[in-house]
């Protein structure tokens, strides 16, 4: 996890410099998106590439946000099942209707035009995730204080062969991967940023303090999780305490969880409706599709803009990711394997190449060889997380 966590540091400070060129800092060209600044620095066939990483990881990111809130819907759900119906009731329910729950709330919220408009919905989600990380956090802590041992044991979960535990341990990789996505938003969340002081200095600042922050939370949550569970530790931590802490504090925990999915879906398909949009409207710039806004007035809300693009393609986006997270509705398989296919070509890969052409740094140098070392041994750990991700979503959806 700190490994991880230095790495996406390091690529971090490397993709904040590429906002402005050709100086990092008083440049008068801005890149205003991660696929815009990849094509200023690096071409059209490597920006083509890119895009393709790029929107698949902002659409497989809505997927995992969508299959994580089920689980705390479904959680809240059973909570109230055994009081009410015993506890020798049948509470398991199916995911199908929390997933189309969460998505009709994220068609409606997907008509927001643009990041600018949903600024109040992630400091909802940042607010949140505190929330339910510190419950989450306190709740382990008491599970062990009253246990008065530790669970679990220093080589983790058991295996039956030796390849098993190597696939386990690949798809840890994965899903640890997936913890820091926040580079494939970056440079648009910079782009809302104002100068002076310059806008990479204070990104960089906020980088660190937010991976210090997250860095802790997640080795603290781990750390007590497995101390309370052991090796039946569950991938949403707060599924583990319904029989053993107030049912009110992990309902609220869980619904903190769901509105956090909520505020991310949108903050990380908002990049990718504009990727599109724009791409739209330089292909068709006279489609009445693009041209065309309906105001519509509704009781209680304030007056708002209707597209018809926006309405049709949103839906659409909105609809697929529903429907794939019915049928892999599998939460450690899908975050490992979201987590190891962009980690390499999003995290690392481009932003050192970016920053290589940036700053003309020569081949061959000391520079040169740590840059290139450095991102070779990250694809070697890509590649080795992705295959386990991948065999253990064959293996969860066929078993």
């Amino acid at each position: 996890m700190l490994s991880f966590a230095l790495v996406t540091l390091i690529s971090t400070f490397l993709l904040c410099n590429c906002y402005r060129s050709p100086d990092p800092e008083y440049g008068l060209n801005r890149n205003r998106s991660y696929l815009e600044a990849v094509h200023n620095n690096l071409g059209r066939k490597n920006a083509l590439v890119c895009s393709l990483f790029l929107q698949v990881g902002l659409f497989g990111a809505g997927i995992a946000f969508t299959v994580t809130s089920t689980i705390s819907l479904r959680a809240i759900q059973n909570s109230y099942c055994h009081p009410i119906e015993g506890t020798l009731a049948n509470c398991q329910y199916g995911d199908a209707s929390f997933i189309l729950m969460f998505g009709v709330v994220q068609v409606l919220l997907s008509q927001l035009p643009d990041f600018h408009n949903i600024q109040w919905l992630s400091i909802l989600a940042a607010i949140m995730s505190f929330s339910y990380a510190f419950i989450g956090l306190g709740l382990g802590f008491v599970k062990v204080m009253g246990d008065g041992y530790i669970k679990g044991s220093i080589t983790g979960i058991p295996a039956f062969t030796a390849a098993d535990k190597v696939w386990l341990i690949s798809q840890a990789l994965g899903d640890i991967s997936f913890a820091y996505p926040y580079s494939l938003i970056l440079i648009e969340i910079q782009d809302t940023l104002k100068s002076p002081p310059p806008e990479n200095q204070t990104m960089k600042k906020a980088s660190t303090i937010a991976t210090v922050i997250t860095t802790l939370l997640y080795l603290s949550c781990g750390g007590l999780g497995y101390a309370a569970f052991g090796d039946d530790t569950p991938g949403n931590l707060l599924t583990g305490f319904e029989s053993y802490g107030p049912r009110w504090l992990i309902n609220f925990a869980n619904a903190c969880i769901v509105l956090h999915m909520v505020g991310s879906y949108q903050v990380y398909s908002q990049p990718l409706f504009a990727n599109v949009e724009k791409w739209f409207a330089e292909e068709f710039p006279e489609s009445g599709l693009m041209k065309k806004n309906y105001t519509v007035r509704l009781p209680l809300l304030p007056v708002f803009t209707l597209n018809p693009l926006r309405l049709c393609f949103r839906t659409a986006y909105v609809l697929s990711t529903t429907g794939i997270a019915i049928i892999f509705p599998f939460f450690n398989q899908i975050l490992g394997l979201l987590g190891a296919l962009n980690f390499w070509p999003l995290t690392i890969y481009f932003p050192v190449e970016m920053y290589l052409k940036q700053t003309k740094i020569e081949a061959r140098t000391a520079k040169w060889l740590m840059l290139r070392i450095f991102s070779i041994i990250c694809l070697f750990l890509s590649l080795f997380a992705l295959f386990g991700s991948i065999h253990g979503l064959i293996s969860e959806k066929l078993g």
